[in-house]
């Protein structure tokens, strides 16, 4: 097992916990970094991070809970475990809840980066991989989404955090060298899945007796580019073995098939089995029309193509959830 862990902030969540528990099957040790921000059940990370430390060969993961942005906290954090690199993937998280709390979101997404950075360099990290997010493409008119386009013009709060990171990560890299990646997300979803997103809300409901009415907002023509957790784990993990042969580097980490969420609701339906009603709604503030990776540079740099396709996966969440996820 290698001597010096790899800090995962954000490790009670969603993509944070599979993470933690690849690189613990790979025999990497982990320090796990959560503040368990009630912005949903903490019983869900709780059980996140039992699953974890179940799973995790003795003295392999060490969980500590604080809060990126406090700076004491961090400076301990770094000194006492002396990390050899980062992933960092906490953040407030969430297009339309960021319209409600930007200062929030602008203190825990850029300011907590810019501590972790700034301690990983004090105490001489060899790298540093961050989740940023396909909503910075906006509503861009050409797709797929190539990491060269010009992002400048974000339609959420979140969506700017999530780009003044990646900022703040090129800085980083010419000030100390550093090698640096961000990662673009394309929806993630699979089991473990965040509450609060479309497709573990969704099944939730088809499970119900009767099932409940799944809400469509807008005429069901947006569409995302839905990618299954497993094979974002590989392409984390893969950027965290490579960024050192680049330097400072973007990444996406999509499907590359994008569904409209009036086929992912279909598919929710054959999935599940059961006709869920749907319920039209107006079209949501800060949601932008469609998300489309293009993954040429991402396969060409870090082998990444993705395995899983959306009704697959779609299978796997609900069969996670039948069996009490």
């Amino acid at each position: 097992m290698t001597n010096s862990p790899i800090l995962v902030t954000g490790a009670a969540g969603f993509i944070g916990s599979h993470v933690a528990d690849a690189l613990l099957s790979r025999g990497q040790r982990v320090v796990g970094v959560d503040n368990f921000d009630p912005y949903y059940d903490l019983a869900i990370k709780r059980r996140n991070v039992n699953q974890t430390m179940g799973r995790a060969p003795q003295d392999a993961y060490h969980l500590v809970e604080g809060d990126i942005c406090d700076v004491d906290a961090m400076r301990r954090v770094f000194e006492s475990h002396r990390p050899a690199g980062v992933i960092h993937l906490a953040a407030k998280a969430g297009v339309r809840p960021s319209i409600a709390d930007p200062v929030g979101y602008a203190r825990a997404n850029v300011i907590g980066t810019q501590v972790l950075l700034e301690e990983a360099r004090r105490a001489g990290c060899a790298r540093f991989v961050m989740a940023s997010s396909s909503s910075v493409y906006g509503n861009l008119a050409t797709v797929p989404f190539r990491e060269d386009a010009d992002v400048s013009e974000p339609i959420s709060p979140y969506a700017a955090t999530k780009r003044a990171c990646e900022l703040i990560g090129f800085a980083h890299h010419a000030l100390t060298g550093m090698p640096t990646a961000c990662l673009r997300f394309f929806t993630v979803f699979g089991p473990r899945q965040r509450p609060d997103l479309a497709i573990d809300k969704f099944l939730r409901l088809a499970r119900d007796n009767p099932p409940q009415p799944i809400p469509m907002f807008g005429d069901g023509s947006t569409s995302r580019d839905y990618t299954y957790i497993d094979d974002i784990v590989r392409g984390v993990l893969a950027s965290y073995d490579r960024i050192d042969r680049h330097g400072y580097r973007i990444w996406n980490l999509g499907g590359s098939s994008p569904t409209t969420l009036r086929e992912m609701i279909a598919t929710i339906h054959k999935v599940t089995g059961r006709e869920t009603p749907v319920k039209s709604l107006p079209a949501q503030p800060g949601d932008v029309e469609r998300t489309f990776a293009d993954l040429t540079r991402a396969t060409a740099e870090l082998g990444y193509k993705p395995t899983t396709g959306f009704a697959e996966g779609l299978a796997r969440q609900w069969e996670w959830i039948r069996g009490g996820g």
